[in-house]
């Protein structure tokens, strides 16, 4: 008799652990089809993404055969991309959003989120993944992200055509991940000014608009040779050749740090840019491309986001020096972008025609950057 109660009890136990065990793996198994909503297996063929907010923002990031672009016209960031890519791969649902915040979720989603589209290229004719025929490009991903869950373990997320919403994730990220999704362009583009290697430059000038004696144009010439000219008399000058390279050497790396195209209202933008320029530096390439930029004070007033010059301090507000020494203006791109740089990255780019001159004491150096300072 006690035998066959314990045989009960065992069999009741393991129908229970059966029960269960199948439970989780169909649950498990539903967790992992609604991943694949989310995610992209392959990024290799990834041909574009598309990104729109309800803030009238739109990114399209295209691959190209030169590199990703932005938009059709500007060039994208790689790392920004690769961040990109690399959270179309590892994003998971966590769960399905509860039944009692469900409604209120997908009204938010409705009203604050970003469009996410996803175009691969694809075969037509698919044999058991074995082969693989007739490539073209397809729209293989759309859905929506929105706001961080309440204990920002995940973002919620709703798939297009969808009335279901899931939390999605990052495994072993601890954090949302919404804001790698921004519709806004200019998180997207990479933030060159100048790329160019000594072996490409035909020539560099340096203009300075608060005393046009100072400015110069230093030309290739031939192989390791050449020439600089001061700009007010069009007079040659001999070089310190080890500066000369230095200087041109410069230009394979620098960037802009922030873009205030519509961070600063644009009667400030105007203001400053029809205000005399400290530099304004053309780089022409032996291929024929020519890049300028023009730089400009930055006053310590200056704050990103107002909306109308009333806003900006007046003398009363002022603080004792009206000027940062640790960033300027510029205008770049043909005059389409108005940018921050910094001091430390183009300060090696600034100095005038005196200091390139051959036999000028280190005092020069000394005396030049105090100015500066």
């Amino acid at each position: 008799m006690k035998n066959n109660r314990l045989t009960i009890i065992i069999a009741a136990v393991l129908v229970v652990i059966a029960g269960v065990l199948i439970w989780n793996n169909r649950y498990l198994s539903t967790i992992q089809g609604e991943s694949s909503d989310f995610m992209v297996w392959d990024t290799a063929t990834v041909t574009k993404v598309y990104l729109a907010d309800r803030q009238e923002h739109e990114s399209l990031l295209e691959r190209q055969p030169e590199g990703w672009v932005v938009n059709g016209t500007f060039k994208a960031h790689p790392k920004q991309i690769n961040f990109l890519l690399s959270t179309l791969y590892k994003i998971r649902v966590r769960m399905p959003v509860s039944k009692a915040s469900h409604d209120n979720i997908v009204k938010q989603l409705t009203v604050r989120s970003t469009k996410v589209e996803v175009y691969q290229n694809e075969p037509r004719i698919n044999l058991f993944n074995k082969v693989k025929l007739f490539y073209h490009e397809k729209r293989t991903k759309v859905f929506y992200v929105g706001d961080a869950s309440k204990d920002n373990s995940g973002s919620f997320m709703l798939k297009e055509g969808s009335d279901k919403a899931y939390i999605v994730y990052i495994p072993g990220f601890r954090g949302f991940v919404s804001t790698r999704f921004t519709a806004n362009p200019n998180d997207w583009r990479d933030h060159v000014v100048f790329n160019s290697t000594l072996a490409d430059i035909q020539s560099v000038s340096v203009e300075f608009g608060a005393d046009p004696q100072l400015g110069f144009r230093i030309d290739n010439v031939g192989k390791h040779q050449y020439k600089m000219t001061r700009l007010a008399d069009n007079t040659e000058l001999p070089i310190d050749t080890l500066k000369v390279v230095n200087f041109l050497s410069s230009f394979s790396d620098l960037r802009f740090e922030s873009i205030y195209n519509d961070v600063l209202p644009q009667q400030r933008i105007d203001s400053i840019v029809n205000s005399p320029y400290l530099h304004f530096i053309t780089l022409n390439t032996k291929d024929g491309k020519s890049v300028q930029m023009k730089t400009f004070i930055r006053r310590t007033q200056d704050k990103e986001g107002l909306d109308t010059p009333d806003d900006f301090p007046g003398p009363e507000d002022m603080p004792v020096d009206p000027i940062d020494h640790d960033r300027l203006y510029a205008l770049i791109n043909e005059g389409r972008d108005f940018v921050g740089i910094q001091y430390y990255i183009f300060d090696k780019i600034f100095k005038d025609v005196n200091y390139y001159q051959a036999g000028n004491p280190l005092q020069y150096e000394i005396d030049h950057y105090q100015i500066l300072n």
